[in-house]
């Protein structure tokens, strides 16, 4: 297993730690929250990427090809980026 394989297996785990022994009305509440917040984590730094790549020169084809992404989910992520001129929230 490659090192990022074993980063992905032991955020894994620790999900499963992070609920073992509640309820499931402890672990839905505690699961959502979670999701919530690593979605918006992952977002973030996906949007970042992105950008990184198109400030590159990377069209919006190759940034889909390299990153696994269809060419509009990157029109989207490039769109829904905030103007660097304002403050991100």
């Amino acid at each position: 297993m490659d090192d990022r394989a074993e980063e992905v297996q032991r955020v894994l785990e620790a999900i499963d730690a992070l609920t073992e022994g509640e309820p499931p009305e402890a672990r839905a509440k505690r699961l959502t929250e979670l999701l919530k917040s690593v979605g918006e984590k992952v977002r973030k730094e996906r949007r970042g990427a992105v950008l990184e790549m198109q400030a590159r020169g990377m069209t919006y084809r190759q940034i889909a090809d390299v990153s696994g992404i269809s060419f509009g989910r990157v029109r989207q992520i490039i769109a829904d980026a905030p103007d660097e001129s304002s403050p991100e929230e």
